[in-house]
């Protein structure tokens, strides 16, 4: 978001810049012009979408593009079950939109406060180890070119462009569109229960198999893991969602309200973290309900955090956890913020982090005002000896050297870059960083 006096920053407090100039097209052939502008003036542009990265990937020293009127449902394709979104449409907006089509998206993230665009070029994923990120369900994308040019991806232009185009990192162009495939609207059987750590540690496989939907999360200081297990549900099964007051309860009241004020407090006197923490697995993660998919995929959060999150090969996600666990005993750290761990089905998307291998997803994270350099410096390491991979929305160190070594489509992207943004137009220091100048 640009707060007043035109310095812009992200969600999460870590980024920020005073962009040259600011502009807030309202249609693709106003993202066109805004280009074309910046070209004549020579300036670097770049789109924004909801500011939720941690990195600077959104960071626009020229010219940014504000997309928050860029939103909406362009068409739908009823026979393929496809629909195209203008760029800037926010995910928590989609599901009324595609639920008078009777569809849905085959998965989200559990943050749907992003825009579409930021979201799958940034590799924002969800957890299931049958399905993919959101790039994944990424089908066709309209951009503007460094040229000013309308460049349209789809099975009869430039396919081949497409998983590039779809996790594009924003250096190929402006995306004003995409159209994605969804799925016939469903419901979901949630199951959110506290289970002995070692136990889910032991019998993870199973727990992941066993459930369309996996993923739990792990307060160290506690020996408990909060686990979600979500089975998929026709439209016609009969729905049963929580109550309203146990939901603001759990989500507003405990899991936001009373959470912000103990990350605080544990900011001052650390010491308190561990009982809090223990506190917190006895309070929370006991539910068991049915509702609509977008319901039980996505949570809302207003605990503001700094997080790091890699992706590493399945079968590796045990021993790494555990060297996370005995690394923050040997530290002693007092860490307030639950490792969150998640799993995801291998795709062809050249820069995702799931490229060509299934994948469990480790994320962790500080309160914002909490310096999170050393924690996340030294898990950071652990994930990279198991051949971890970094979110590209979310802290990490490395850099386009490291990363060339992670992708095997990563030199046939740089040229794609090369080819399409040969000025680098909308490039800026993140970029640099992790695709080289």
């Amino acid at each position: 978001m640009t707060r007043p006096g035109g310095v812009w920053q992200n969600w999460g407090r870590c980024a920020q810049i005073r962009p040259a100039r600011v502009e807030r097209p309202r249609t693709p052939e106003g993202v066109q012009r805004a280009v074309q502008a910046a070209i004549a003036q020579n300036l670097p542009i770049k789109a924004v979408g909801a500011g939720h990265s941690f990195t600077g990937i959104a960071v626009a020293p020229g010219v940014l593009l504000e997309l928050d009127d860029l939103q909406g449902l362009v068409s739908v394709d009823a026979t393929r079950s496809r629909v195209t979104l203008l760029a800037g449409t926010r995910l928590h907006r989609i599901p009324r939109l595609l639920a008078a089509h009777g569809l849905a998206m085959e998965n989200l993230g559990d943050i749907d406060r992003q825009s579409i665009a930021g979201a799958i070029s940034t590799g924002t994923h969800g957890t299931g180890a049958g399905f993919r990120g959101l790039a994944g369900q990424v089908v066709a994308a309209t951009l503007i070119t460094a040229e000013g040019e309308f460049l349209r991806v789809r099975e009869s232009e430039h396919a081949e462009m497409l998983p590039a185009v779809a996790l594009g990192l924003g250096a190929l162009g402006i995306l004003v569109d995409v159209t994605l495939q969804c799925v016939p609207a469903f419901l979901m059987h949630a199951i959110d229960e506290p289970l002995p750590l070692e136990d889910v540690l032991a019998s993870l496989d199973e727990w992941v198999t066993a459930s369309d939907h996996f993923e739990f999360y792990w307060f160290p200081h506690t020996d408990v893991a909060l686990t979600k297990r979500q089975t998929r549900l026709p439209e016609s099964a009969r729905r049963h969602p929580l109550p309203r007051i146990g939901r603001w309860v759990d989500e507003t009241l405990l899991s936001n309200g009373v959470y912000r004020v103990t990350c605080a407090a544990g900011g001052l006197i650390p010491a308190i973290t561990p009982p809090i923490s223990r506190l917190a697995v006895k309070l929370t993660g006991d539910r068991d309900y049915t509702d609509h998919s977008h319901t039980v995929l996505t949570q809302r959060r207003t605990v503001r955090f700094r997080e790091m999150e890699y992706a590493l090969p399945a079968e590796n996600i045990v021993p790494a956890f555990r060297a996370v666990q005995q690394l923050i005993t040997q530290r002693g750290w007092k860490i307030e913020f639950p490792i969150e761990v998640r799993f995801a089905a291998a795709d062809d998307r050249w820069l995702s982090t799931a490229y060509d291998r299934a994948s469990a997803y480790l994320a962790v994270h500080r309160y914002w005002r909490t310096d999170p350099t050393e924690y996340f410096s030294a898990i950071e390491k652990i994930c990279l000896e198991y051949g971890g991979r970094p979110h590209w929305g979310k802290l990490h160190t490395l850099d386009a050297e490291q990363l060339r070594e992670k992708y095997p489509r990563f030199d046939d992207f740089v040229a794609l870059r090369d080819r399409w943004d040969p000025e680098r137009r909308f490039a800026n220091s993140y970029l640099d960083r992790v695709l080289g100048a």
